[in-house]
């Protein structure tokens, strides 16, 4: 596509650019966001067992947050697989399968809330997982914020 007037050409960035960029934009560690996640998911935990006084409030809720927690861990081991970043293509794929592994994974942990988890407590288990899904937002808007350059 031509350039119009507004938009400059798209060219090609030497190494010194791109590693400029690079520190300008720091990539979001995936690691991080679950560590993040794992935090929040203990924190909402807390919550839930002391704002109604009930234990089983407090445990519905941690396992809201580690049926986010566990299936992101796992997507994030996939992705920082040494095979999962070898070719654009192979990359792609990787983040494809292991995002619905994450989506299966979830599913199958909700669905089976009830047998796992005794005296369940819908709503503080959905906080727990509404919560620490949150993070992700969270991470990203605090990821994105553009550095001065020194």
């Amino acid at each position: 596509m031509p350039a119009t007037e507004d938009e400059p050409p798209i060219r090609a960035l030497n190494a010194e650019e791109a590693q400029r960029l690079r520190e300008q934009y720091p990539q979001l560690k995936l690691w991080k966001v679950v560590a993040a996640q794992g935090v929040v998911g203990v924190l909402a935990a807390l919550a839930a067992w002391g704002l109604t006084g009930k234990q089983e409030a407090g445990w519905s809720a941690a396992y809201g947050a580690l049926a986010v927690v566990l299936p992101a861990a796992i997507f994030a081991r996939g992705l920082t697989a040494r095979f999962a970043s070898r070719s654009a293509s192979r990359a792609a794929a990787a983040f494809m399968t292991w995002e619905m592994v994450k989506i299966a994974l979830t599913i199958g942990m909700l669905a089976m809330a009830p047998k796992w988890v005794s005296a369940l407590s819908w709503p503080a288990l959905l906080a727990g997982l509404v919560l620490t899904v949150k993070v992700y937002w969270v991470s990203l808007a605090f990821s994105t914020r553009k550095r001065v350059p020194t």
